[in-house]
C-alpha cells in the first residue's frame, strides 16, 4: 500500500516522543497490586501496646453486642439499604471483627499525643518501639502499621525527627534489624514541597546507619491545609509533593477538620460531606490518579460512645445510650458510604466502636453492587474475547475487575464467590489485568 511519510522520518519524530511516553508510564504506572487497607486506625502513642489491634476488636465486638445484639437492630441503626441481607452482613462484620479487626494501625505522636516534655516523648518513642517489636514476635500486628509524627514546621521538625530516630533505632535493636511488614510513616500538615524533600533526606540518612536497604522507609503525607491545595503561585503543589518523594510516597490522607477549620468553616458545619471537602478530595484524585499512590479519606469525629457511664443506669439512661450510639453509627456509616461512592476506599477510624460501621459500610457497598457488576463483567468478557470483535471500553472492564478485587481484599466476598459469579479463574484474578485476561482468552 502506498504511504506518504518515509519510515525514516517517522522514526526520527517518534524518537522525540518516546522518552516522554516512557516518562509518563513511569509516573503513572496504574493502580497498585498490593492490598489497600479499608481504614487507618489512629490512637495516641501513650496508649499503644503490642496487642492494640486485638484490643480494638474486643471493644468493637462488645459495642456491637451491647447496642445491636441482633442483625435487624444493627440494620435499623445504620440505615442499611433493603437490598442488602442484614443477617449476612451482620455475620460478615462479626467474623471480620473476630478475625482481623484492624487492617492498618497508626501510633499517633501528633494530635492524639500532644506537645509534651522532650524526656517524656523520648521515653514514649522507645516504649512504642519495644511494644511494636513484641508485636512482631507475637504475630499481633495488623497488615499495616506505623507512626504519625509531628509536622515539619520550624517549631516541631526537630522533635519529629528525634522521635522517628529513637523509635527506629530501638525497634531495629529489638527485632534483629527487621522492620514490621507494611510499616508506613505519616507526615501531617504538609504545606510546602520542601518539607517532603527534607523528610526524604532524613530517611536517606537513617537507612544506611540502621543497616536498611535504600528505599526501605516509606511514608504518606496528609493534605489538611489550604496551602497544600493551592500554593502561593496559584498552582496545586500536590504533583510536586509526589516528585519530591523520590518513590517513597505510599499514600495521601485527607485531614477533614484541620482543612475545614483552615478555610473558615465553623465547628458546627465541619464534616466529611461538606462541599469544601468534596472539592479537596477531587483535586487529590486528579493529582494522584494513576500514580499507584493510595488515597485515604478523613474521619467521622462524632464517636459512638454512651452518654451515661457506669453500670448503675436506669432504663431511660440505657435507652439514651443506645440512641446516642445509633446516631453516631448512622453518621459514620453514611460518611463511609459517601467516600466509597466517590472512589475513596480507605478512611480513618478514631474509636473501636466505629469498626462495626466501617466494615458494615464497606461490605454493604460491595454487596449491593456485586450482582450487577458481575453481569456487566461477564458481558464485557464475552464481547472482548470474540476473535476479531472490536472492544472499545477496556477501562470500564478494568474498573469492574478492580471492584471485585477490592471486594475480595476487604472481605466483602470471597474469591470463590467472585469466580462463581463472573466466570473468572483464580489465575485471571491473580493477574489483576483486564487486558491480560482478554488477550489470553482470545
Amino acid at each position: 500500500m502506498k504511504r506518504s511519510i518515509p519510515e525514516a522520518e517517522l522514526e526520527r519524530a517518534g524518537a522525540q516522543l518516546r522518552p516522554a511516553n516512557l516518562a509518563f508510564v513511569r509516573r503513572y504506572p496504574g493502580e497498585s497490586a498490593a492490598r489497600q487497607p479499608v481504614h487507618t486506625v489512629y490512637a495516641g502513642a501513650q496508649f499503644y501496646t503490642h496487642d492494640a489491634a486485638a484490643a480494638h476488636g474486643r471493644e468493637a465486638l462488645h459495642a456491637l453486642h451491647e447496642y445491636a445484639p441482633e442483625p435487624d437492630a444493627f440494620a435499623h441503626a445504620i440505615g442499611l439499604p433493603a437490598d442488602v441481607d442484614a443477617a449476612a452482613l451482620y455475620a460478615r462484620v462479626t467474623d471480620k471483627l473476630t478475625r482481623e479487626p484492624v487492617e492498618d494501625f497508626r501510633v499517633d505522636f501528633e494530635d492524639g499525643y500532644g506537645v509534651r516534655p522532650d524526656a517524656e516523648e523520648d521515653a514514649t518513642a522507645l516504649a512504642v518501639a519495644e511494644e511494636m517489636g513484641r508485636g512482631m514476635q507475637a504475630g499481633t500486628l495488623p497488615a499495616y502499621t506505623g507512626l504519625r509524627l509531628k509536622a515539619l514546621t520550624e517549631e516541631m521538625r526537630g522533635r519529629a525527627v528525634r522521635t522517628l530516630d529513637l523509635f527506629l533505632t530501638r525497634l531495629l535493636e529489638v527485632t534483629g534489624r527487621k522492620l514490621p511488614r507494611g510499616l508506613v510513616i505519616t507526615l501531617p500538615k504538609v504545606t510546602i514541597p520542601e518539607q517532603v524533600t527534607f523528610f526524604c533526606e532524613v530517611l536517606e540518612l537513617l537507612e544506611p546507619r540502621l543497616g536498611l536497604p535504600g528505599g526501605s522507609l516509606r511514608f504518606e503525607i496528609m493534605i489538611e491545609t489550604p496551602q497544600a491545595v493551592i500554593g502561593p503561585d496559584g498552582t496545586c503543589p500536590m504533583p510536586e509533593f509526589l516528585d519530591r518523594a523520590r518513590g517513597r510516597m505510599a499514600g495521601v490522607h485527607f485531614g477533614t477538620y484541620d482543612y475545614t477549620a483552615g478555610v473558615g468553616i465553623t465547628a458546627a458545619y465541619q464534616g466529611m460531606r461538606h462541599k469544601a471537602c468534596d472539592f479537596v478530595r477531587h483535586v487529590m484524585q486528579v493529582s494522584f490518579a494513576g500514580t499507584g499512590v493510595w488515597m485515604s479519606d478523613g474521619s467521622t469525629a462524632v464517636l459512638p460512645v454512651p452518654v451515661h457511664a457506669g453500670t448503675s443506669r436506669t432504663d431511660a439512661q440505657r435507652e439514651e445510650n443506645r440512641a446516642a450510639v445509633h446516631r453516631a453509627w448512622r453518621m459514620h456509616f453514611e460518611d463511609v458510604q459517601h467516600s466509597l461512592v466517590n472512589g475513596w476506599y480507605q478512611g480513618w477510624d478514631l474509636h473501636p466502636a466505629q469498626l462495626p460501621t466501617r466494615y458494615a459500610a464497606v461490605f454493604a457497598f460491595f454487596l449491593a453492587g456485586r450482582d450487577a457488576a458481575a453481569v456487566r463483567l461477564r458481558g464485557f468478557l464475552a464481547k472482548a474475547a470474540q476473535a476479531g470483535e472490536a472492544f472499545d471500553d477496556p477501562h470500564a472492564g478494568q474498573a469492574l475487575l478492580n471492584f471485585f478485587l477490592r471486594g475480595i481484599a476487604s472481605g466483602a466476598f470471597t474469591q470463590n464467590e467472585v469466580i462463581d459469579l463472573t466466570g473468572l479463574t483464580p489465575y485471571e484474578l491473580a493477574h489483576r489485568s483486564f487486558h491480560h485476561i482478554i488477550e489470553a482468552r482470545r
